[in-house]
């Protein structure tokens, strides 16, 4: 008689699983020191999938399958934080580390020991758990009240869903740190966004702070974000910074290696020098060294000034510069025939990144910096991402903007009050060129970018939006790159792109003057592309952002070749939806423009959460305007604000105007 072999109890076979699928994943996402092959995971990933479906009474919220929920949420809810997510007074050179650690022997006497651990370009994130189960995560906001980010952390596999707590911590506790962008990961996803015809992203920090804060889960769990954990409330048994961070490490949290234990403020000088040195070997980007008094008992002693620490500063790195040589003053077309001058410099290292092109806007920047061929400039990347002109070492201000353009010959002229030279031939090569790529890509049209769009410009298949929607098959196959499949794609794609919202559909058009958020509100005001092509100037003006010269330029758009084009857009069968109307709420007649950088959400989604809530978001200002929101690097817009007496409000006030 055969020997029948026992059943295995789902419910223990679910606990093994777990237990193995936890240990995997800390030993790839938080060790790097994957244990077993990518298969083998997947085959254990989906055995405990398929039991948990089968049976859904074993399906637990800690559950390796549970990082993903799949719910997207419309908005966050804002957090308040058990103690405050302060911020770190800054020292950018070794007289401001000496002055800091002056002041700490001054109150606490000559023994002191630094903890130097570096500083993640990133996001502060704060994560609850309750018995050892992550219950929320939540970003640092305005360091009193954050946002509720839980779904979209859950993704992140270095955090862990589950931790047995170290000894002495009580049921409740908090673990702080940064969620960051490997430059990898970053840099594979701007090989995507090329591919896909898109804009690229302009950096990690900017690009992880936004992956956090996708309105879908699943978005932030494409991104393969990474963490670095450094601070634990309450602190537990732990009596200094280094304890923390072992005690962090012992319960599976992802903590920095580089870090050390220093006696003097020397050697933490040539700590932070040697990773100066060093940073463009790390796999993630840095942007200076926390060092922190190790010991609690004398952090305590130190306190406290304003919402930093006495007992912790940033010691930050300078942005890098580097001299090189002009050797070209080349000047570029855009779409609506803006001529921008481009310095070619002999190319040189700068933050690990070798230059060779540094953009210089228009004729008067280039003379104002006295930029010239041959000048021997000294360039730095500003944010560490854009090349930037500092200084030029003989300055020779004359630099004239080409008379005729250098793609197509036609005349370049300077129309007033505008400083920019534009090409005034509306058949342009390379303003059709530009005209295409920024259809495609505001109606998301994948995979046509600037090479695909080049041969079929060049084969006389293509000169304006419009000839997308009559390709063939047969056209695409005949391109470099292309195969029937990829044809195939492409064909989808196109055609996927033909009901666009009215607002993406008027700013895909290209209409002089019209931006993203002054196109939403046209659409809004209008609702239909037929009512917009009727309106008259005094109709347009009526809009909110919309001054005399943009409405005329609208005005003469409909009436000249765009309507021409508009009509050949919806003969192919596009048919641009009408405009979602909000109704009241508590921003119902209030007008928001948005300038510089935000920090915690893009500019898109802000407008979008205006008009959501009743409000307008409008693209430049006016009296009319109710809020200008002003980030870093706002300009002319905050000037103007300034200057009419408008309300201005910086990111976290804003973000205090929404609903609790």
């Amino acid at each position: 008689m055969t020997k029948r072999k026992k059943a295995i109890d789902p419910a223990v076979r679910v606990e093994e699983l777990r237990e193995q699928i936890r240990r995997h994943e800390h030993a790839y996402y938080v060790l790097d020191q994957p244990e077993v092959s990518d298969a083998a995971y997947d085959a254990l990933f989906l055995e405990l999938r398929r039991i948990e479906d089968e049976r859904p009474d074993l399906l637990t919220t800690d559950s390796p399958t549970q990082r993903v929920s799949g719910e997207a949420s419309d908005q966050f809810a804002k957090v308040r934080h058990r103690s405050p997510m302060l911020s770190l007074q800054n020292a950018f050179d070794e007289a401001e580390i000496r002055g800091f650690d002056k002041r700490v022997h001054a109150a606490v006497g000559d023994k002191v020991v630094y903890c130097a651990e570096l500083k993640i370009d990133g996001l502060a994130i704060s994560l609850t758990y309750a018995k050892g189960r992550l219950q929320r995560a939540a970003t640092r906001g305005d360091g009193t009240t954050g946002e509720d980010v839980t779904a979209n952390v859950r993704t992140i596999r270095s955090v862990p869903l589950a931790v047995t707590p170290a000894k002495g911590l009580p049921d409740l506790f908090e673990v702080r740190g940064e969620v960051y962008f490997p430059i990898a990961g970053f840099e594979r996803l701007n090989r995507e966004m090329d591919a896909a015809g898109k804009p690229r992203f302009v950096n990690p920090r900017n690009t992880a702070a936004g992956s956090v804060r996708q309105i879908d889960p699943n978005v932030t769990a494409s991104r393969d974000l990474q963490t670095f954990m450094y601070m634990l409330d309450p602190a537990g048994p732990s009596k200094s910074q280094w304890d923390v961070l072992n005690a962090l490490e012992s319960m599976g949290f992802r903590v920095n290696k580089n870090r050390r234990r220093l006696d003097t403020i020397d050697e933490v000088i040539e700590y932070h020098a040697e990773w100066q040195r060093r940073r463009h070997e790390l796999p993630y980007e840095i942007d200076g060294m926390v060092v922190k008094v190790n010991g609690f008992a004398q952090q305590l002693e130190l306190g406290f000034v304003a919402r930093s620490p006495r007992w912790a500063i940033a010691f930050k790195y300078a942005p890098e510069q580097a001299e090189t040589v002009v050797e070209e003053i080349a000047c570029y077309v855009g779409r609506t025939g803006v001529l921008t001058p481009v310095a070619h410099v002999k190319p040189v290292v700068v933050g690990g990144v070798t230059i060779r092109n540094v953009t210089m806007h228009n004729e008067a920047q280039v003379n104002e910096k006295g930029v010239y061929v041959g000048a021997r400039v000294t360039i730095h990347r500003a944010g560490d991402v854009i090349p930037e002109i500092v200084s030029v070492k003989k300055p020779k201000p004359g630099w004239k903007m080409p008379t005729n353009c250098p793609v197509c010959g036609g005349d370049v002229v300077r129309e007033e009050p505008y400083i920019a030279h534009r090409c005034i031939n509306p058949f342009c090569g390379a303003q059709r060129l530009e005209r295409l790529r920024h259809y495609a890509a505001v109606v998301d049209i994948e995979g046509l970018g600037y090479a695909t769009l080049t041969q079929l410009i060049d084969r006389g298949a293509i000169e304006d939006p419009s000839d997308l929607y009559r390709l063939s098959k047969d056209q695409l196959v005949e391109l470099d790159g292309f195969a029937d499949k990829s044809a195939q794609n492409l064909l989808d794609r196109i055609a996927a792109s033909s009901r666009p919202e009215l607002g993406h559909f008027l700013y895909a058009l290209g209409i002089p003057q019209v931006g993203e958020a002054t196109a939403t509100m046209l659409a809004a005001d209008f609702g239909t592309i037929q009512q917009l092509q009727s309106a008259t100037e005094e109709d347009l003006r009526r809009v909110e952002g919309v001054g005399p010269s943009m409405a005329r330029e609208v005005h003469m758009y409909f009436q000249g070749p765009g309507a021409t084009l508009v009509k050949k857009l919806l003969a192919a069968g596009v048919e641009p939806s009408e405009a979602e109307v909000f109704s009241d709420g508590p921003f119902t007649g209030k007008t928001f423009v948005f300038t510089g950088t935000l920090e915690t959400m893009s500019r898109p989604d802000a407008e979008a959460m205006v008009r959501k809530l009743g409000g307008k978001a409008a693209g430049s200002v006016s009296a009319k305007t109710d809020y200008v929101v002003a980030g870093p690097g706002a300009g002319s817009k905050l000037e103007k604000a300034q200057k009419l007496k408008l309300n201005v409000l910086d990111e976290d006030q804003f973000k205090a105007l929404l609903p609790k």
